[in-house]
């Protein structure tokens, strides 16, 4: 089984976004939105592979593959033609989607009056 490549690293948050996020524009969006996960999940970012940016974290264990491993529970890579959202979903109790959507609403609204 090949071994997963996407895994939590010591990596500097700030450095990557500095570094790869290609406007000014996507800078803004990328140190918000990282503002914004920290302070709705409570934990800090954390680099997890080369370009995804985490926040806490679950293990997994697929029946189907058998593959199992770390991935944080909520957390975002600054793509180059958009920025990729990624969401743990698996328990009633985690709120954190229904909060990335009232935000993103939000958001939306006070950018595009």
């Amino acid at each position: 089984m090949a071994e997963l490549k996407t895994k939590l690293n010591e990596a500097n948050v700030v450095n990557f976004i500095n570094a790869f996020a290609d406007t000014e524009q996507k800078k803004r969006d990328a140190f918000e939105l990282m503002a914004m996960m920290e302070e709705w999940t409570g934990f800090k970012p954390q680099m997890w592979g080369a370009s995804l940016i985490g926040f806490g974290s679950y293990h997994y264990k697929s029946e189907k593959s058998r593959q199992e491993g770390d991935w944080p529970l909520v957390g975002f890579s600054p793509r180059k033609t958009a920025i990729s959202l990624y969401v743990f979903s698996g328990t009633p109790e985690q709120d954190i989607l229904k909060k990335l959507i009232k935000a993103n609403i939000q958001y939306l609204k006070s950018q595009h009056p």
